[in-house]
């Protein structure tokens, strides 16, 4: 069972709590950009095997929209932080980094 803790409330959630939103820390294109823009802002996205930064909704909870990071092979989770961020956290790089040697770094 994959538990993340959301960082407004701080409650431990199961994923049943949760609902998942996609990959995190995607360029928005929006009206006036290019087709071809738009099409990979809605429909392209990447599905790795390892470490992936996902978007997730404490549903049950406060509501509030945050951003994850985790590995998709092992579910193991490196932490979460809020969604306005724009790139992940420095200390939640570092802890992949040293758990995740092979890991190819964030974009």
């Amino acid at each position: 069972m994959l538990i993340l803790e959301c960082p407004y409330c701080g409650v431990k959630a199961e994923e049943t709590e949760l609902s998942p939103g996609h990959e995190a820390h995607l360029k928005r294109f929006g009206p006036g950009s290019s087709d071809e823009d738009f099409e990979s802002y809605m429909f392209a996205r990447k599905n790795p095997k390892g470490v992936h930064f996902e978007r997730w909704r404490h549903s049950y909870g406060c509501g509030k929209w945050f951003l994850a990071a985790r590995c998709t092979a092992t579910l193991e989770v490196f932490g979460t932080y809020p969604a306005q961020t724009s790139e992940p956290p420095p200390d939640i790089v570092a802890k992949i980094k040293a758990r995740r040697p092979e890991w190819e770094g964030y974009k």
